[in-house]
């Protein structure tokens, strides 16, 4: 039997990248798996990149769960409230793992991402860092908004934030990304501390270097031949496949003792040595930071 057979997972923001990886792996557990976000086929979205929230779908089927793409705006409060009612009449009333993965990065040029372009927040778009802020962070409050009802009628659930280093502090991309990262932490936290007494679990997670689609392709190289890419970046050898992050989402939810995690803010290199999985060349990309943690005001470190 596979470990999550039977259960129901939400992926907001599996179109690609880490939720399109977390979405295959839950698949290959056996869940049944809602795949969101606002690409289609014949209807990309605003970056126009070629994946699609289908294709994600069928990937999940094909590795033997169940793939269930939904169309959904997760900016727009009704759509989301939309979505939820019609995952409540199709699941009687069941969501076990909500995983919250869209980021407002498309608004960040690959020069700032990279780090290699540092611009102050005063001579930044403003436009731009607030239009981020609403993507990375209030589309996660609003999807979250319209999940936790369900869990908390259920007494069970878990919600990951899916974010960009588990710590509380500055990163070079500026005020904006360092802000929308920080904030899943922040928010995992505080929605734990509201969601404890009903038996949902919160927390959040990042992967490390992700060598995702778009990482990839700025590089000019594919899967099959990433290693060429260490000539233009020798950081680049540390990287991990989207399906190393989706591995440690599975191992979290099948982890009978995950409520004592609740708040925390995990990375997935430490979590792979800690439940002895693996990326899929059987390596073990390091993590960033050791889990952190909540207490009496302060960040700290386990």
């Amino acid at each position: 039997m596979q470990p999550l057979e039977n259960k129901i997972a939400v992926v907001a923001g599996a179109t690609r990248g880490a939720g399109r990886g977390i979405a295959c792996m839950l698949g290959e557990a056996g869940a049944t798996v809602y795949c969101t976000g606002r690409s289609t086929r014949g209807n990309p979205s605003m970056i126009n990149r070629p994946e699609t929230i289908e294709e994600t779908a069928e990937m999940v089927t094909a590795r033997g769960g169940t793939g269930i793409w939904a169309q959904v705006d997760h900016s727009q409060p009704q759509q989301v409230q939309a979505f939820f009612q019609r995952l409540r009449s199709e699941q009687n009333g069941r969501l076990d793992l909500l995983v919250n993965n869209i980021s407002g990065d498309s608004y960040f040029s690959k020069e700032n991402l990279s780090g290699k372009r540092h611009e102050p927040f005063w001579e930044s778009s403003l436009e731009k860092g607030l239009r981020s802020q609403e993507q990375a962070v209030h589309t996660h409050i609003i999807t979250s908004t319209y999940a936790a009802p369900i869990m908390v009628a259920n007494r069970n659930g878990l919600i990951i934030e899916i974010t960009d280093g588990n710590c509380m502090q500055y990163n070079n991309c500026g005020i904006f990304y360092s802000l929308n990262k920080t904030s899943a932490v922040l928010l995992a936290y505080f929605m734990s501390e509201e969601l404890r007494p009903f038996d949902v679990t919160v927390l959040s997670l990042t992967p490390g270097y992700l060598r995702s689609e778009e990482m990839l392709d700025g590089f000019g190289v594919t899967e099959a031949n990433w290693k060429d890419a260490l000539i233009q970046d020798p950081g680049f050898a540390t990287s991990e496949t989207p399906f190393y992050i989706g591995r440690a989402v599975v191992a979290l939810a099948t982890d009978p003792k995950i409520k004592n995690r609740s708040g925390h803010a995990l990375s997935t290199g430490y979590l792979a040595r800690e439940y002895g999985f693996t990326d899929l060349d059987g390596t073990q990309p390091p993590g960033y930071c050791r889990e952190g943690v909540f207490h009496q005001g302060e960040f700290l470190y386990l």
